[in-house]
């Protein structure tokens, strides 16, 4: 046993999930992504589809299928991520589309989608607001199955949603954090141009485009429409207190970092072979050193990377 997770019980009932892509990788480089996690990644559930931007659809709608049918061989479960902002009709009946092919789950990112799938067991994602027993009790008398929680929740927050026992949670575990979404295409206003004339400039920025403040330290990123966290989330020192709340599903989003070895990393914490120690050590040299943040998770800065020595401070504040 390493960090009171269980090897043998972990295995039987923690899952991994890994997210839809939020960034505009090139058309053959996602298709090639999606390849590899089919036949190389030790996850149980693999999310596809746009979520940030419909103009980015049109590209990768020739190979939706191909990769459902690649990742579905390989004994995935695929769910079908939708838009977090549908702005106009044209983008309703893309997401009418793809609720309608009751083969597989959607996720809904937009209250309105999950409004649409009423009656049809779906997934809700980071983006809609579930804070409180009641919501997720109305959500889930409507058809919602599974809920991956916002991302600022903290701790208290997720254990007391834990006990909801309607549906089950899902908490995202590694990866720069989706704050916002918004109409405007803050990529091209950096860049001179207009959301309509982009040129797909966010294609440059395989993992999004780090925001400065006036002194010059990296603070968010921006992806497209997106705001995004600048440090990279990573719960892997916080799976065994999730677990034991109930928690038993952690979602991974996907970075150009070797993904398949991000996903063995939080394998071998969930089995027990690794301690969260190792497990960070080990992120680290995946991102480059990229900055680790926590802070959501224990109840201050989001930004914040938390260390166990610190935890306790937290806790019992002078």
């Amino acid at each position: 046993m390493v960090n009171g997770i269980s090897g043998t019980a972990a295995k039987a009932s923690a899952k991994l999930t890994l997210g839809p892509v939020l960034f505009n990788w090139e058309p053959d480089t996602w298709r090639d992504f999606y390849a590899r996690v089919a036949d190389e990644a030790d996850v149980d559930t693999v999310c596809v589809g746009e979520v940030v931007c419909a103009k980015r659809s049109p590209f990768r709608a020739p190979l939706m299928a191909e990769v459902i049918e690649r990742l579905t061989g390989a004994g995935k479960e695929v769910v079908v991520s939708t838009l977090a902002l549908i702005m106009n009709r044209r983008e309703m009946d893309e997401v009418r589309a793809a609720s309608a092919d009751a083969g597989l789950l959607i996720e809904a990112n937009d209250i309105a989608t999950a409004a649409l799938l009423t009656g049809q067991p779906h997934v809700l994602g980071p983006l809609i607001n579930l804070y409180n027993e009641d919501t997720l009790r109305y959500l889930a008398d409507r058809g919602a199955v599974r809920a991956c929680l916002p991302v600022e929740l903290k701790a208290s927050a997720i254990g007391a949603l834990a006990k909801f026992q309607a549906l089950e949670l899902e908490i995202l575990a590694f990866g720069r954090l989706p704050l916002a979404i918004s109409a405007r295409c803050y990529h091209a206003r950096a860049r001179g141009l207009t959301k309509d004339a982009c040129q797909f400039v966010c294609a440059d920025d395989p993992d999004g485009m780090t925001v400065e403040t006036l002194d010059g330290e990296p603070f968010l990123a921006v992806n497209g429409l997106q705001t995004l966290s600048h440090s990279y989330a990573s719960l892997a020192s916080e799976l065994a207190e999730l677990r034991n709340m109930g928690v038993n599903r952690f979602r991974l989003s996907p970075h150009s970092a070797d993904m398949v070895a991000v996903a063995r990393v939080f394998r071998d914490v969930l089995d027990g072979q690794a301690s969260a120690g190792k497990a960070d050590a080990r992120l680290s040299r995946l991102v480059d050193g990229a900055p680790f943040s926590n802070g959501y998770y224990h109840g201050t800065v989001g930004a914040h990377r938390i260390m166990a020595d610190e935890r306790l401070d937290l806790e019992n504040p002078a």
